[in-house]
């Protein structure tokens, strides 16, 4: 890339090709979520999404390097995040409500950050995800998870609610689902976090999250990027509308004249013409 990426010590980013990786390392924390790491988190989604290929509506920068297409949020160690850190937690209790506001503002924008993200994000879970460990959760576009996945909205153990998170999972799981989960802060378990759409895919072990995370991101690599992007602001569109059916179906045709007249909607269907694999299209032989 053009511009160095932040430097950070509690999440690593690891870039391949136009994959970037951003790892939580505080396996010792079982990557708790304290102000130095969430700072972090921030910095490392706004550079990568500002150097995402469908923000770009390109696929190089002007030296020839890949824009990021698709973003990995992974946790070190046994636990993918364990939620708030404990000392941010009991700071929390001795802070004015300002400083209680700041903190909660810092929070959602991670998490903002993180949904809103223009690359397909892919979240590989293992062990417990707990608090805003479940919020990252919520936040990806895809989730592969180990079978000893526990996932919870555990804040009402501490007699506070998942508000700055609310948001996220709710719209992940609707609205029965978030309010009993709210209310019980019990744990999730594989099975149920599949069946109620918190994740995507299960798989056994931590050596198999490399694999099936690999999988998902080829198939994403096979669409066009700008799609990518603007599937979240369509879908967005389509969970904001408060006009009457006709001014939707307008909205509908105006956003696909526009998809249709970028430079990926001229190289999709001009590839379709012509029958050959658009750019964006990985070489298999490569």
């Amino acid at each position: 890339m053009t511009d160095l990426p932040p430097t950070t010590h509690l999440v690593a980013l690891t870039v391949e090709g136009a994959q970037a990786t951003l790892t939580l390392s505080r396996p010792d924390k079982f990557n708790a979520l304290n102000v130095a790491m969430i700072n972090e988190l921030i910095e490392l989604l706004e550079w990568t999404a500002d150097r995402s290929a469908g923000r770009k509506d390109a696929l190089h920068d002007a030296k020839g390097n890949p824009y990021f297409r698709t973003l990995v949020l992974a946790g070190e160690g046994r636990h993918f995040c364990a939620g708030a850190d404990i000392n941010m937690m009991r700071d929390a209790g001795a802070n004015t409500p300002e400083e209680n506001r700041a903190d909660s503002e810092r929070l959602d924008r991670l998490f903002h950050g993180l949904w809103s993200h223009p690359c397909f994000t892919v979240g590989a879970v293992q062990g417990v995800a707990l608090g805003g460990g479940a919020g990252l959760v919520a936040c990806c576009d895809y989730v592969v998870a180990t079978s000893n996945v526990r996932i919870a909205l555990s804040e009402g153990k501490l007699g506070i609610l998942p508000a700055v998170i609310g948001p996220y999972v709710y719209r992940r799981l609707g609205s029965a689902t978030f309010r009993r989960l709210a209310m019980m802060a019990s744990r999730v378990e594989a099975e149920e976090a599949l069946r109620i759409g918190f994740v995507e895919r299960i798989v056994e072990g931590v050596e198999d999250l490399n694999e099936a995370v690999k999988a998902v991101v080829d198939e994403v690599l096979t669409t066009g990027p700008s799609a990518v992007t603007l599937a979240k602001e369509l879908t967005l569109g389509f969970d904001r509308w408060n006009d009457d059916d006709i001014a939707l179906r307008d909205w509908t045709l105006d956003f696909t004249s526009r998809m249709r007249g970028s430079n990926e909607g001229q190289e999709g269907l001009s590839s379709f013409l012509e029958k050959r694999p658009p750019n964006w299209k990985p070489d298999p032989e490569a």
